[in-house]
């Protein structure tokens, strides 16, 4: 099953821009249809499994996850439920790409009846697993996947694979307006050399490049084994005026290596992306020395976690420090619920057949009770669900054609606070 790409014409529009998000519109309506309509019936029961991470280089992103789909059950069910009956879920554990856990966890979740999964968080993971899931009629639905190439290729038509969190493209555009606009012109990139690093670095050099600035070096490294001497070398040797690090939690080992050749956060302006904007304090679980960060910047797909959300996460899960993905993981259980409504059933290919319309277009609503109320009042109610994470609308690759993008600022304890939001299309 593939979908239609739409890359092409977004690239083109990015590299002809300046760089002002507006630039990267799409004419795409989202409102194609997922195929035609399914004849497999679920059981009854909608069935949400997770695969997200507890172990492994994004465990950071495991608790706030988590969080957000079990908050999202919790207003479902209080709600009504689905189809009349309360939603379940079921969890595992995503690991990475190391531990390679993700497959064994993903035959967990489909043998327990799982209509619908949401993760992984790495696209590495995802890709690893994406068939095994589509293949037993499960919706795969994650909440943090940035990588453009669930939109390319073999995703590039519809199927059920889904994600809330918008592609690298955008990621690569903002954070490269924000090293234009803080003057950056010859910048150097050190990213990991797998799905996500790989593509967002090249995303960002394409921007950078557009915009008249330089790319002193764009070092790929191993995933595994971390950058070599040579490449740590290279970024600072090449006397860049900023330094990005697309990373995981290998950052702890980058960093010091960096600080060591000259060229760490304090002798250059370096920015992070969602992959390693963590929290690095002394009582984080992967704390650098106190003032290693202050300054550094870092971006994150996704709507400010806020207000009522936030205090309802907390009770939740009270030992959260962090938000990250939470609402996209949040979002990705109620659009899910809200598709099963719309279809009347709560198998994967009915609510894969679904998920687009409840998305956009229709008449506007920003929780599941008033979403649910519209659907059960009519049938044939076309409803536009606005949620925490903000405008999800999905387009015919099954990803977000408008979303935001967070920029967020170290402190001295090396804690990063949140300075702008930034809405843009895709």
């Amino acid at each position: 099953m593939k979908r239609n790409s739409h890359l092409v014409r977004i690239a083109a529009v990015a590299a002809a821009s300046t760089l002002v998000l507006a630039a990267c519109g799409s004419d795409d309506s989202g409102d194609t249809p997922k195929g035609d309509e399914p004849t497999t019936k679920g059981d009854g029961t909608l069935t949400i499994g997770t695969l997200l991470p507890e172990t492994g280089n994004l465990a950071f992103l495991g608790p706030p996850e988590f969080a957000g789909v079990d908050l999202a059950i919790k207003d479902i069910n209080e709600a009504g439920g689905v189809l009349g009956k309360d939603v379940v879920t079921v969890r595992g554990d995503s690991g990475d790409t190391d531990n390679a856990i993700a497959p064994a966890e993903s035959d967990k979740l489909i043998k327990a009846g799982s209509d619908v999964i949401v993760g992984a968080a790495s696209s590495g993971v995802s890709l690893t697993v994406i068939d095994k899931i589509m293949s037993a009629g499960v919706v795969m639905y994650s909440p943090a996947n940035t990588s453009t190439a669930f939109d390319e290729g073999d995703f590039a038509e519809p199927d059920l694979y889904f994600r809330d969190a918008p592609s690298d493209i955008l990621q690569g555009a903002v954070l490269s307006n924000l090293l234009v606009k803080d003057g950056r012109q010859n910048v150097a990139i050190l990213a990991r050399q797998d799905a996500y690093g790989q593509v967002l670095a090249a995303e960002v050099q394409k921007n950078l490049e557009a915009a008249g600035s330089t790319v002193a070096a764009n070092e790929l490294y191993d995933e595994k084994n971390g950058p070599s001497d040579t490449q740590i070398s290279a970024v600072a040797n090449a006397k860049p005026d900023a330094v990005v690090l697309i990373a995981f939690d290998e950052t702890t080992s980058i960093v010091p290596k960096l600080v060591k050749a000259g060229a760490g956060p304090q002798a250059i302006p370096t920015y992070f992306v969602d992959g390693n904007t963590a929290s690095y304090a002394a009582d984080s679980a992967t704390p650098l020395p106190a003032g290693t960060l202050e300054g550094t910047k870092g971006t994150i797909p996704g709507a400010e976690a806020k207000g009522d959300f936030k205090k309802n996460l907390l009770e939740v899960d009270p030992s959260l420090k962090t938000f990250t993905y939470s609402a996209e993981s949040y979002d990705a259980v109620v659009t899910s619920a809200l598709a099963a409504i719309a279809a009347g059933d709560d198998s994967g290919e009915s609510i894969a057949s679904k998920l687009p319309s409840v998305t956009e277009g229709g008449e506007k609503c920003t929780t599941f009770a008033d979403c649910a109320a519209l659907l059960r009042d009519d049938k044939n109610a076309d409803i536009d669900y606005d949620g925490v994470s903000g405008p999800i609308d999905l387009g015919p690759t099954g990803s977000p054609t408008a979303a935001s993008i967070g920029i967020y600022e170290y402190d001295a304890d090396n804690n990063y606070n949140a300075v702008e939001f930034i809405a843009g299309n895709i």
